[in-house]
């Protein structure tokens, strides 16, 4: 009877992930490996090695491991530091980087594109106070800006949870040991926050790896990524086989990143 009921609860799940999960990644399949008139080819697939694709995808992948990296380098030491300074506040914690995300994404990066446009509120200040103008809008920076502002949260709720979770009696046996800051630090913390650190990672390489707002709202449409041109496929050439078949070599990444992600998980939970 229990098995019933379990998979009788279990149904919402399953009949909502055939329905939103399964049959969409069919379908982009399907258009990925059909042409015009629904024959098998692997043209739209291939596509990806002409030169304005491989330009956007290696552009996408340097902005995403930067991205990527900018957030770790920013989101580890302040997990170090909340740990260690704020105790039993781990639900306020989660609430202030989770409620920047319940605003829509396209109004936040309205937001910045206010703040860094050329008259916008950083310059108007630096005007005010006769100071150069600063002038990043339309270019490489500010892409990367709002790529780390959106995606931040995603790298501090995962490693904030693996470094919380750190028995202090294990650093503190470690410092009896003789090991000093730098040898706690690389003996004991950071291989026990590791899966955090992977998960964190995961999670925002992989949308900024596919994003397209951010590109086209702070860099003007001026640099395009993979994830402009796919949207620029489904949306002005209403070429779905082209862009679905851009779309595959993506779940390419996405898969790798499940996997590894899984791998870290079993160890972890080992």
């Amino acid at each position: 009877m229990n098995n019933r009921n379990n998979r009788f609860l279990a149904a919402p799940y399953l009949i909502w992930s055939a329905g939103f999960i399964i049959i969409p990644l069919v379908m982009v399949l399907y258009y990925a490996f059909t042409d015009f008139n629904g024959s098998f080819t692997v043209s739209n697939v291939t596509a990806i090695i002409s030169y304005v694709n491989i330009k956007a995808l290696m552009l996408s992948i340097a902005f995403s491991l930067a991205a990527t990296f900018m957030c770790l380098i920013i989101a580890y030491p302040l997990c170090l530091i909340l740990t260690t300074v704020i105790k039993n506040s781990s639900s306020f914690l989660s609430l202030i980087f989770i409620l920047p995300m319940w605003m829509n994404s396209l109004l936040r990066t309205y937001a910045w594109q206010n703040i860094l446009e050329r008259k916008g509120v950083i310059n108007g200040i630096l005007a005010f106070l006769n100071l150069p103008l600063f002038y990043i809008i339309n270019k490489p920076p500010a892409i990367l800006l709002g790529m780390i502002y959106d995606f931040l949260p995603f790298m501090v709720l995962p490693v904030y949870n693996s470094v919380s979770r750190i028995d202090k009696d294990l650093l503190n046996a470690a410092r009896d040991l003789g090991a000093d800051p730098f040898e706690t630090f690389l003996r004991v913390i950071w291989p026990l926050s590791l899966p955090g650190v992977i998960s964190g990672i995961t999670m925002v390489f992989v949308p900024s790896l596919t994003t397209f707002v951010i590109s086209d709202i702070l860099g003007g449409g001026k640099i395009l990524l993979i994830g402009n041109v796919i949207e620029q496929l489904f949306t002005q050439d209403s070429d779905w086989n082209a862009g679905a078949g851009l779309s595959a070599i993506l779940m390419v990444f996405i898969v790798i990143s499940m996997f590894i992600t899984a791998k870290y998980d079993r160890e972890d939970i080992k």
